[in-house]
């Protein structure tokens, strides 16, 4: 061997020669069975290749490959893996020429048909398809970073590599089922096919260029396709967690948009598909460095709503579409040909015997739906505060509204669709603002998205009602203090509580002077649902107390004692139609509030009037505290009007509490009344007439002269319909006259519209002069009058230091 490896470095020209005969003799040998020449010669081309580097190694490689080729077509696994390991050596090699005309396409799918090797041996098995991994790896090496090689990347060679690795890793459970000897398990560590697949393809991916990651990932998605993979999705998301681990960070959204748009693909396949899919794009984004969803950020987020939106359908009807023309299908087949077959090609469409699709759809999309919420969650948690705002605004104009006819759809059906359209993208929204944390309220919370969150906060359904609360309070507890209010409860010292408290800043003033009336309002409203449970009364003394920790400033905390004394006189009145449990509920959490503003405030006047009212309740009106209402077994009091004064907070006394100690006592002597605005008529909870009337009330309450006035005239429907008939009549007039002008000023000529414009300036100049002789004349002068043209007298001012004055009146 050394005399050779010297005469073929010596004569380089031979080496092609010696590879043809060495060639020759080895397929001869294995066609004779002679396996121990068949080592030999493998062992002299191994050496020579490592030994010489010529410009002629070219033509010794093609026979060294046909001969590791040779070995490769053998049945025995021992010539297999032989040729197999001949060829990871000379994959090792880096050459110093290029080969332009070299092909492995037989050895990638030699090498991936051993990744499947079915031998019945399990040990001879393990060792076959570790030879195929090894080899796979070998032709990796070789190619991926050779321009001039055969390209590696194309569908044709990933379509083969990829499932082969995945394969590999997905028999890992059958190879750990077996329970062996110590000595060959720890044998089998060091040989696992799992764990060199596993390595196998982290080196692929991570080798993998901008341009190279689609056609790497579209044969994991038809892998996992093909063998119902997605469902117990522990494979998956293990399969993608190596995959986000391996390739650049910043190839990462290209992994999310291929999973994105194979989410699309599928979407009629079944919800645990679906499920699976989404489950491994929130592990996908979970790993994904912050902000490497890329430039297509809503796209990511239209994607999952549209899913959302299609799985809600999907649910409501109890099946996918094109399930009922399949079945129409298979009927029409079966009048033609028989009863079987259309009945086999209804159940082929998706249709099985004896299932009841609807109760295990519903179950399923429910499934499904949750898993997009989290997912939504998973993505805007990598992403930049600024663009989770932008995710924030896009999702809340997805919701339907009644303030926006086009999105709401009529119908029960389509109440019901709306409905839960409504729950899953405001659930969604939630998932979103609890990661979100914004020092600046003005940008969090801009004016559109507030007003929309706002409006879904007087819909009918408590439970939209309750996530828009949370949502609120997501956003506004910007230092962790929520957890700290879960329950409600009068404690006698909140130092234990351990609130974070700072000083509210410019731009939190800012907001609260911008937003605060429209926040006060909505709170008071949503305290007057008659459909109210103790969440709701929790989340509303979350909400009251985080304002007064996050953003209140002296004039905010005068506007919310205000706002819960307006609370406390609502709960007192009968005809307000609230339940007893709603009116005690009320009192207690305004009882609890005033507790906690007070030791907030450290005012001592005030805190002693909130102790006096307290310790009244709890001994003559324990059931308008909220340690009972709140209890697990409330006691409730229908009686609520016969109580006596001392059990209620008085405005008088909290004015004059905090008025001696600086704040705005005319402020706070103002009762709190909501304003009523067009979005109240857009709600379900009033009817127009009932609207029309209410705010008729609110004006006779607040005038002065309210017993002197005329009683309000009755609203019938020939006023309203007199009322529309005017309006319109008016605008029509209006319209006509500008009509006319514009046609003047358009056809007119240009000495009749100067003079037009003239006379109405003259007219306009003799006007002003009129107001400023009468606001700026100075009074008359005792130093007499002159007499004017036409005999008139007109008073006329004499200036002081022309007047004479007696001479009694100079000193």
């Amino acid at each position: 061997m050394e005399k050779l490896t010297f005469y073929a470095l010596s004569a380089p020209e031979k080496l092609d020669r010696i590879g043809a005969y060495l060639s020759e003799r080895l397929i001869r040998d294995v066609s004779r069975h002679r396996y121990g020449y068949v080592c030999i010669a493998m062992e002299a081309l191994d050496q020579l290749l490592m030994a010489c580097h010529c410009q002629s190694i070219n033509l010794f490689v093609e026979s060294f490959l046909k001969m590791v080729a040779k070995l490769l077509e053998s049945e025995k696994p021992n010539l297999q893996i032989l040729g197999t390991n001949s060829f990871v050596k000379f994959a090792n090699i880096e050459e110093d020429t290029p080969s332009y005309h070299r092909s492995y396409d037989f050895f990638v799918s030699r090498f991936s048909e051993m990744c499947h090797s079915s031998h019945e041996d399990p040990d001879v098995r393990s060792k076959i398809r570790m030879s195929g991994i090894k080899g796979l790896q070998g032709v990796v090496r070789k190619t991926v970073n050779d321009e001039l090689q055969a390209n590696i990347w194309d569908p044709q060679h990933m379509d083969k590599i990829v499932p082969s690795l995945l394969f590999n890793l997905q028999h890992a459970e059958e190879a750990e089922s077996r329970s062996p000897s110590p000595l060959q398990a720890a044998e089998k560590e060091k040989e696992s096919p799992t764990e060199l697949a596993e390595r196998c393809l982290r080196e692929l991916l991570g080798r993998a260029a901008y341009g190279n990651i689609k056609n790497a990932i579209k044969p994991v998605l038809i892998h996992l396709d093909n063998h119902s993979l997605w469902e117990p999705k522990v494979f998956a998301t293990g399969c993608f967690r190596i995959i986000m681990y391996s390739i650049q960070p910043q190839h990462s959204h290209l992994v999310i948009q291929q999973l994105l748009g194979h989410l699309d693909a599928n979407s009629r396949s079944a919800a645990p598909i679906r499920a699976g899919i989404v489950e491994v794009l929130s592990e996908a984004a979970a790993i994904a460095a912050s902000g490497s969803v890329g430039p297509t950020v809503l796209e990511v987020f239209n994607t999952l709503l549209r899913q959302l939106r299609l799985s809600i359908d999907y649910a409501l009807t109890g099946s996918y579409d094109g399930v009922g023309a399949a079945i129409g299908a298979g009927i029409g087949a079966g009048i033609n040909t028989g009863i079987n077959t259309g009945i086999n090609t209804g159940m082929g469409a998706g249709i099985t015997p004896g299932m009841s699709p609807r109760i295990i759809k519903e179950q399923e999309e429910r499934m499904f739906q949750e898993a997009v919420i989290k997912t939504i969650g998973s993505f805007a948690s990598t992403l930049p505060t600024y663009q989770q705002s932008e995710v924030m605004v896009f999702i809340m104009n997805k919701v339907p509204l009644p303030s926006s006819q086009h999105s709401m759809e009529p119908g029960k059906d389509g109440e019901n669709r709306n409905r839960l359209t409504q729950i899953m993208l405001l659930k969604s929204l939630l998932q979103v603002s609890v990661g979100f944390q914004c020092t600046n309220m003005l940008t969090a919370l801009p004016s559109a998205f507030l007003d929309r969150l706002l409006s879904s906060a007087l819909l009918e359904d408590p439970e939209i009602r309750l996530f828009v609360l949370e949502i609120l309070i997501s956003f506004i507890d910007r230092h962790g203090n929520r957890h700290k209010f879960s329950t409600i409860s009068t404690i006698s010292d909140i130092s234990v509580l351990k609130l974070k408290v700072e000083k509210c800043s410019r731009q939190d003033s800012v907001f609260m002077k911008k937003h605060g009336q429209q926040l006060y309002r909505h709170i008071f409203l949503i305290s007057k649902e008659e459909t109210n449970g103790r969440a709701h009364y929790e989340a509303l003394f979350g909400l009251l107390v985080l304002l007064s920790l996050e953003l209140a400033n002296e004039e905010v905390v005068v506007d919310l004692i205000r706002l819960v004394l307006a609370i406390q006189e609502l709960a007192q009145l009968a005809e307000e139609g609230l339940s007893p449990f709603g009116r005690c509920a009320l009192l207690a959490l305004g009882a609890a509030y005033l507790n906690l503003i007070g030791q907030l405030l450290s005012v001592p006047t005030f805190c002693q009037h909130v102790h006096q009212v307290i310790q009244s309740r709890q001994k003559e009106a324990p059931f308008l505290l909220p340690e009972d209402v709140f209890g697990e077994s409330p006691r409730l009091s229908k009686n609520l009007d016969q109580l006596g004064p001392e059990v209620f907070f008085w405005q008088s006394k909290i004015s004059e509490a905090l008025g001696g100690s600086g704040y705005n006592l005319e402020r706070l002597s103002i009762p709190y009344v909501p304003q009523l605005t067009d979005e109240d008529r857009l709600s379900k909870r009033k009817s127009i007439g009932e609207t029309i009337s209410l705010q008729v009330e609110v004006e006779s309450r607040n005038s002065p002269e309210r017993e002197q006035r005329a009683p309000a005239e009755e609203i019938t429907y020939e006023t309203l319909k007199k009322a529309i008939a005017d309006s319109v009549a008016v605008e029509e007039q209006e319209r006509e006259r500008r009509r006319q002008v514009v046609e003047k000023f358009q056809k007119a000529p240009f000495e009749e519209i100067a003079a037009h414009c003239g006379a109405r300036a003259t007219l306009l100049q003799s006007k002003l002069n009129q107001i400023f002789e009468i606001t700026i004349r100075p009074p008359p002068s005792p130093s007499g009058t002159v007499s004017a043209a036409y005999g008139q007298s007109q008073s006329h001012s004499i200036p002081v230091y022309e007047m004479k004055f007696p001479d009694l009146c100079v000193y």
